[in-house]
């Protein structure tokens, strides 16, 4: 890999270390020490997430309006703001105005980052972008694991943890950055004209980027639902943070056991999505009938084995599909989409636990991953008839 490519593994690494210490916690921490409803969580959650929503549009459009570097100092100094403002004051509902900054901040650097790893090693395809995937799941693996153990102290250590970790991603951006040169401005003036061929791609996007939306309503519910009925059954805090250290050391460690695999799919990403769902659904049914600390580890491995699938290739298939200029808006546009299903699945996680129970909970799950599958079946359909027509259009001449 080229040396710019691994100062964004670096920086990735680092800022979601900081992040991890919290986002696992949250719903526990607003249940549990703020006296708040699964519902309530779930909404404050929605609230974060739509901002992020927001901030990773608006961050793809940047990038390709001024460049990754000052697309990243901007959002990182936003999210500096809130994450101080956080520290000091985290009760009611100080917590929910600074979670939601946090949201919009933390939104614009993700898919700078991941437009410009896709910039600076083109060659790289796939591996510039599970590179950036291998890294952040360290940085989970690394928070989470931290985590749990900071919080069984005071969750006053999570915040300034966060903070200072985000002060270091900062430093090594402002240091490290700068000379990262993309390729950024207007698209030219013939792929301007390409118009019919750009919406077939950019529908295509849309229809794997619902099937990605999907697959994070229901990965998310680990973060919320699940994760409090863990403590409900007596799983202490720190088991529940050491599944997450699981799930980010497995991807970290397993790659060596996925090579075979992904170079088998190299030019079949869309069966590798495929597949990568159908192993979700394993997880999530083991997971309802899982009453121990054993049965949520097992299932856990499981879901781990079905995301490193499916989360590397859908930016993968994004970066193929964009026109030269537009990077940073289609990556905008999938880091949204993922972002969407992590704003409504607490939401409906928890008005379905609280009115449902889990089982159904479980159940509507697997339907939507069904769902789920059928899209990613067809999300090239675009392109394919874009394929007949330009088969159809060289035999008519």
């Amino acid at each position: 890999m080229p040396r710019s490519l691994w100062l964004l593994v670096i920086g990735m690494a680092v800022n979601v270390t900081g992040s991890s210490f919290l986002w696992p916690l949250n719903t526990i921490y607003m249940h549990d020490h703020l006296g708040k409803s699964l519902s309530i969580a779930g909404m404050v959650l929605m609230l974060n997430s739509a901002a992020t929503v927001i901030g990773n549009l608006f961050g793809g459009v940047l990038f390709d309006k001024i460049g990754g570097y000052r697309s990243i100092l901007f959002g990182t100094i936003t999210t500096l703001f809130a994450l101080f403002c956080l520290y000091i004051w985290h009760g009611w509902p100080h917590y929910v105005i600074f979670l939601t900054i946090v949201g919009f901040g933390s939104g614009i650097i993700f898919p700078a980052i991941y437009a410009m790893a896709g910039s600076v090693w083109p060659e790289g395809g796939r591996k510039s972008f599970n590179a950036i995937y291998i890294s952040q799941n360290l940085g989970v693996a690394l928070g989470s694991a931290l985590g749990g153990f900071v919080a069984s102290f005071s969750f006053e250590y999570i915040f300034l943890a966060n903070l200072l970790m985000l002060v270091l991603f900062f430093l090594i951006a402002v240091m490290g950055y700068r000379n990262i040169s993309v390729a950024t401005g207007p698209t030219s003036i013939l792929e301007q004209n390409q118009g019919i061929k750009q919406l077939r791609k950019l529908t295509s996007l849309m229809i794997l980027c619902s099937a990605y939306m999907l697959c994070w309503v229901g990965y998310v519910q680990w973060l919320t639902t699940i994760a409090s009925y863990t403590q409900e059954i007596n799983i202490s805090l720190s088991q529940y943070s050491l599944l997450w250290t699981v799930n980010g050391a497995f991807i970290v460690l397993g790659q060596p056991l996925l090579a075979p695999i992904t170079r088998r799919f190299r030019h079949n990403l869309k069966a590798q999505i495929m597949i990568g769902i159908v192993i979700f659904i394993a997880s999530f049914a083991v997971t309802a009938v899982a009453d121990g600390f054993k049965g949520f580890l097992a299932a856990m491995i499981i879901l781990t084995a079905g995301e490193m699938l499916v989360w590397p290739a859908v930016p993968t298939i994004a970066d193929s599909l964009s026109p030269k200029g537009r990077e940073g808006f289609y990556q905008g546009v999938v880091n949204s989409t993922a972002t969407v299903g992590k704003m409504f699945g607490p939401v409906l996680g928890g008005f379905l636990v609280d009115l449902y129970g889990m089982s159904v909970l479980f159940i509507i799950l697997i339907g939507l991953l069904i769902l789920a599958i059928f899209l990613a079946s067809i999300y090239d359909k675009p392109l394919r008839k874009e394929e007949a027509d330009s088969c159809l259009a060289s035999h008519s001449s």
